[in-house]
């Protein structure tokens, strides 16, 4: 690794590799990702059926107020929305953070709990399960409902099975994908697949 730009492909994931440092120091890597790491200082742990959009930065915590080092650990089925920057923190199983959401040092969102897009999350804070956190800094808004909750979990499948199609869409021969255009072209329309 270390090819930037570079996509890789394995059975049931799809990462778009951009970062440099994937098999050091102990980052562990399984889902679906768009994003850049850093895990020059310690560990990036990434669960099993987690996302990560594009732009998000996911960093580990060099130094800090209270002296530590911090791993930046995501946990299973978890979606991490666009330009997040998550920075030595914890995101436990089946959680969501917003679009642009910024987490800091030493904070942990429970499973099932959420932060809303933009909300900056400060040092050493904890989401409590069940529960949605926004602002600047993040505060407690309310309690998420069980629809929510079910979106959540849902949420990071729907990114694993498009995953699925972007792996199948990638590995076509350039040959492949310009007949289809040609017979696009002359027969006036497309099917589902192609669009």
């Amino acid at each position: 690794m270390g090819t930037l730009g570079r996509a890789i492909y394995t059975v049931g994931f799809w990462i778009r590799e951009t970062g440099q440092a994937l098999d050091r120091l102990g980052c562990r890597l399984q889902g679906n990702y768009y994003f850049h790491e850093q895990c020059d200082a310690n560990s990036i742990s990434v669960g099993s059926g987690t996302n990560i959009q594009d732009n998000s930065l996911v960093l580990v915590a060099k130094s800090n107020l209270s002296g530590k080092v911090l791993p930046t650990t995501i946990g299973d089925n978890v979606t991490i929305g666009h330009s997040a920057v998550l920075h030595g923190c914890t995101v436990e199983d089946e959680a969501f953070v917003g679009t642009g959401a910024t987490l800091l040092d030493g904070f942990v969102v429970e499973k099932h709990a959420m932060v809303a897009a933009g909300a900056l999350v400060r040092q050493n804070t904890r989401i409590p399960a069940g529960e949605v956190w926004g602002g600047n800094p993040a505060k407690f808004l309310r309690k998420l409902t069980d629809e929510e909750i079910t979106f959540i979990s849902e949420s990071a499948t729907n990114y694993s099975d498009l995953a699925l199609v972007h792996v199948a869409e990638n590995m076509k021969p350039f040959d492949e994908i310009e007949f289809k255009k040609v017979l696009c072209k002359k027969h006036d329309k497309c099917d589902e697949e192609y669009d």
